[in-house]
């Protein structure tokens, strides 16, 4: 019975860490949403996760691009934090349609004010919009978020399996589904006539997707279960005669 009974112990601790595994791979500094078309205007969300145990996040900063420079940046203010546009002159000057550009918005700075940084297991959400969107594959939007002990973690990966990606806006292609995080418009929404199986097996494409959250809490669901089983065999005893 010992033996059964550390069998259950390890299936629940296995559901446990089924379910965190994914939960961790999605504690990235990301954009929603992360496609658009070239020409528009993008409003996106910048989802920032405090990731420290100990620390708190005070400063956010979002570099744009300076060979694909955006000539109109604006924030939404978010209560608690300060925003500022930082305009920095480019490079080399880059032509928009007829007009040559010399400067533009490099970077947004957000600072928390005094009991507003942001602590372990609180999300930030720093609405923007950007455009126009140059007619580009994609976009790399690097980020640097600094905590309150003066460490700066710098969100700047492009290559494949990055340890720190950075948020990448796609134009007109579908963002690289990794994390589960963006889709396009026939994946969100659905088309009546080609998405009708989709839509009717819902719960079986999330499970079987690239959502880890999804496939997390499946692989948890069935683990548990066994351990539920199990347990109920070990503790169960003989009856009496």
């Amino acid at each position: 019975m010992k033996n059964l009974t550390k069998v259950a112990l390890a299936l629940s601790a296995g559901a446990a860490l089924a379910v965190a595994a994914p939960l961790a791979a999605m504690a990235h500094v990301t954009i929603d949403p992360g496609q658009s078309d070239a020409g528009s205007y993008a409003l996106i969300t910048v989802k920032v996760p405090n990731e420290s145990d100990t620390e708190k996040t005070n400063r956010v900063q979002l570099n744009l691009p300076t060979d694909t420079p955006f000539t109109s940046v604006r924030f939404v203010p978010v209560p608690g934090w300060d925003a500022e546009l930082v305009r920095s002159e480019l490079p080399e000057p880059v032509m928009i349609g007829e007009s040559e550009i010399t400067e533009a918005v490099t970077s947004i700075v957000w600072t928390a004010q005094a009991g507003s940084e942001i602590g372990d297991g609180a999300l930030l959400l720093l609405p923007i919009s950007l455009g126009p969107v140059p007619d580009v594959g994609s976009v790399v939007l690097t980020a640097d978020q600094t905590y309150t002990d003066g460490s700066v973690v710098s969100w700047n990966g492009t290559e494949e399996g990055a340890e720190k990606p950075a948020p990448i806006l796609y134009v007109n292609d579908a963002p690289v589904d990794h994390h589960g995080d963006t889709a396009t418009d026939d994946d969100a929404h659905g088309d009546s006539d080609d998405h009708a199986s989709e839509d009717e097996h819902s719960d079986e494409a999330a499970a079987s997707s690239g959502d880890p959250v999804a496939r997390g809490l499946g692989i948890a669901g069935l683990v548990a279960g066994l351990g539920a089983l199990v347990a109920a065999f070990a503790f169960r005893r003989p009856a009496t005669k």
